[in-house]
């Protein structure tokens, strides 16, 4: 092989290689760019569930929403923002609402019932409230604390 032809594969394969290099690069910077805004999904998201728990817990305890629901409501959305949430001690009531009350029908489910059917149902959840009262007020004012303090207040 001659020097020339030598000299055209060396050029040849600098420019392969540096347009290998570019393409690299912005492989890079795409990565970069989805992570951003994964991150900026998760940050907005977690602003519209927090805006939403917030409502929720000043809601409970100004008594405006049925406590039930109010727990509920809330604990989804924490397991939403972050599932270790739920295992703090203040945060627990809300799984024991949700357990207590699985059973319950609601929705088109509820309004099938009869009326004596959704009565019992209704003092049943009445008297679950009634033993949860103070806790969840506590869970509640816990709740604001969070939201007024977060993202601080994630640990």
């Amino acid at each position: 092989m001659s020097e020339m032809t030598a000299m055209i594969l060396l050029g040849i394969a600098l420019v392969f290689l540096a347009g290998l290099g570019a393409y690299a690069c912005s492989l890079w910077q795409e990565v970069r760019r989805r992570e951003a805004f994964k991150r900026d999904e998760i940050r907005r998201a977690n602003e519209k569930c927090l805006a939403s728990l917030d409502a929720i817990a000043r809601a409970m305890l100004q008594e405006q929403v049925d406590l039930t629901e109010g727990a509920l409501r809330c604990k989804v959305l924490l397991e939403i923002i972050e599932p270790a949430l739920m295992e703090r001690p203040c945060f627990h009531v809300f799984g024991m609402m949700h357990a207590r009350t699985a059973h319950l029908h609601t929705h088109s489910a509820r309004k099938a019932l009869s009326r004596r059917a959704r009565m019992k149902e209704d003092r049943e959840r009445l008297a679950i409230e009634d033993e949860y009262r103070s806790d969840l007020f506590d869970a509640a004012k816990a709740v604001r604390e969070l939201t007024s303090g977060w993202p601080e207040g994630l640990h």
